[in-house]
């Protein structure tokens, strides 16, 4: 039997591991529609200022942009539009409960297909840092950036 042609699509948010400290993550589904998942499957997702929001007991995803289908016709999506994301109730009460109660965040961090072929994003309960946090990561990144360097030299 032949196998499918599987094409990896990990489509990851790097902004938002400069920009938060995650807590916990998610593993939720996407509701799409029309031509959206033509789209994901050629890399054409955006991720800048993507948040989550909680809409009559319901998790969207907002600023996500999904760029149209380029063989798509009138039936094209909405690049834009808020998505529905799918959890279990229980994990949508205490991702909300968390949110109320703490001040803490939900960001998407990732797209990917899973082996079923389906579209799915990883989201992060997440705090934001503070300056001196950043300018620590940035450290740390410079740090492990030069170890490297030397290592390669000794070869």
């Amino acid at each position: 039997m032949a196998e499918k042609n599987k094409q990896s699509i990990n489509i990851k948010y790097k902004k938002a591991y400069f920009n938060y400290e995650f807590i916990e993550k998610y593993i939720a589904g996407i509701e799409l529609k029309g031509t959206e998942i033509k789209s994901i499957r050629e890399g054409k997702v955006n991720f800048n200022d993507a948040y989550c929001i909680f809409k009559n007991g319901e998790l969207f995803v907002k600023g996500m942009h999904i760029a149209e289908y380029k063989m798509g016709n009138i039936f094209n999506h909405e690049p834009a539009r808020p998505k529905k994301l799918l959890l279990h109730k229980r994990e949508l009460l205490r991702l909300k409960q968390k949110v109320d109660e703490k001040g803490l965040t939900i960001v998407p961090v990732r797209v990917f297909i899973n082996d079923k072929g389906l579209a799915k994003l990883e989201i992060a309960l997440a705090k934001g840092k503070k300056l001196h946090d950043k300018r620590q990561s940035i450290k740390d990144r410079e740090y492990n950036r030069n170890l490297n360097k030397r290592n390669w030299t000794n070869l």
